[in-house]
């Protein structure tokens, strides 16, 4: 009886107490002991077994409770896990990372099996019913257990499949936690370009370059504001490196481009001030080449002949570049003018050399024409220092050093022969002792850097 039980109930419960005993008195003896537990079982409709049976009941009670914990273990886990399949899929398209999605949802599936197992086991069996039989509690009891233990056997398939994620888990947040500091950088960079911009306008420059590049970057800020959720964490990112660079490279050229318009103001004032003197020293190559056709041999000028003609002309395209260059920086083209600016210095460059050539094969000339024995023994000198380092240690040179040593011997040789007569080469014979110097110098680089590989 409990304690909830009205009094009505309780005085119906004692009559028909009552009246039992009175059947029961008219019962044989043997049916009167049979039944004796049932009338003294304290009335009510509960059927109390008390004893093995409230033992089964308890038996299946705790077989359904470890169930349900076995249950909860596994249903958090795969929630958790589920969190981290998103993390991988948000961030990784590989094959690898397409396979663990696959493999959690065939674990899916295995989990909703055993589930439903779990599920039937439960709704099967009503353990709180007071007419429970012994043996309805021992097959809710093997069932629940057979349940639990499919619950556990999936939790550790579960258990070892998120230990094989770790890499790729690890990597995924790795990307995400990239994300948000990513796109705020290239934010950030977006406002320090603009704001670049705006101070060089400030200064009287147009900058439409970079304000066209600047712009052009809208869309894909844009696209960073519309987030990963659209356009995946990886595009995302991708996205935000490319806009920081361009960005910075923006900011870093309007940074730069007071002083790129200076630079480009001095370099037109300079070359041109080059321009005007090559100019006066092309006119006096022409003195210079009279003196060699009067004293030396055809050989030693002839290729020096079209240099006044060449040095007018290259001056006279360096300033038309020149005139070019200076209307492209009145008009803000910057990119057009150091490139015509370019093209000035080669021109020059190249009418100062062709200008210098002549001057100094004069000098040469002349030198060499005093006194020849001068480059001679300069020349035997560089021979006799490599043959030197070709014998140090050595009874025998390495062929590989000694014959193109000979062979210089032999061409300077040559060469002083080819002094002899009324008109001498001097130039052939300048540029033949420069070669075997020259042949001399490689012999010795070599032998050095052989002797350092050694060490």
């Amino acid at each position: 009886m409990t304690a909830t039980h009205t009094r009505p109930e309780a005085k119906a419960s004692a009559g028909s107490a009552v009246r039992d005993v009175l059947v029961l008195m008219l019962l044989p003896v043997p049916l009167v002991v049979a039944a004796l537990p049932a009338a003294f079982a304290g009335g009510g409709t509960r059927r109390w077994f008390g004893g093995r049976g409230e033992n089964q009941r308890a038996d299946a009670q705790a077989a359904k409770d470890a169930a349900a914990a076995a249950f909860y273990e596994l249903d958090t886990a795969q929630r958790d896990l589920q969190i981290s399949i998103e993390t991988i899929t948000a961030v990784d398209s590989s094959p690898r990372a397409r396979k663990a999605v696959e493999d959690f949802a065939a674990l899916g599936r295995r989990i909703d099996d055993v589930s439903h197992i779990y599920i039937t086991a439960v709704d099967a069996h009503d353990l709180d019913r007071d007419d429970l039989e012994p043996s309805a509690a021992a097959g809710a009891r093997t069932q629940l257990t057979r349940a639990k233990d499919e619950l556990v056997r999936v939790k550790g398939e579960l258990d070892r499949y998120a230990h094989g994620l770790g890499t790729l888990l690890s990597s995924a947040e790795t990307q995400l936690a990239r994300l948000a500091p990513a796109v705020e950088r290239a934010r950030q960079a977006l406002l320090a370009a603009s704001d670049a911009l705006d101070a060089v306008r400030a200064s009287g420059l147009r900058a439409d370059d970079l304000a066209a590049r600047l712009a052009a970057l809208a869309p894909e800020l844009t696209k960073l504001n519309q987030g990963a959720g659209r356009h995946g964490v990886a595009e995302t990112l991708q996205r935000a490196d490319q806009v920081l660079r361009d960005a910075e490279a923006v900011r870093a050229e309007a940074d730069r481009l007071p002083e790129r318009a200076a630079e480009i103001d001095r370099r037109l004032v300079s070359l041109r001030t080059r321009a005007q003197a090559l100019t006066t020293r092309a006119g006096q190559v022409e003195p210079v080449l009279s003196e060699l056709r009067r004293r030396f041999s055809a050989a030693c000028w002839q290729d020096l002949q079209p240099v006044p003609e060449q040095a007018a002309d290259n001056v006279g395209q360096a300033e038309e570049k020149l005139t070019e260059a200076a209307a492209a920086r009145s008009e803000q083209r910057w990119a057009d003018a150091t490139s015509r600016l370019s093209t000035v210095r080669a021109l020059l460059n190249a009418t100062d050399e062709a200008v210098s050539a002549a001057g100094d094969r004069l000098q040469r000339l002349d030198a060499v024409a005093k006194n020849p024995q001068a480059e001679i023994d300069r020349t035997r000198f560089a021979i006799r220092d490599a043959q030197r380092l070709a014998m140090a240690g050595r009874h025998t040179p390495d062929p590989r050093h000694a014959r193109p040593l000979d062979d210089a011997v032999a061409r300077l040789e040559r060469a002083i022969t080819g002094l002899d007569g009324r008109h001498p080469d001097y130039w052939h014979f300048l540029t033949e002792t420069e070669a075997v110097r020259q042949t001399a110098n490689r012999v010795v680089s070599a032998i050095r850097e052989e002797l350092g590989g050694g060490a």
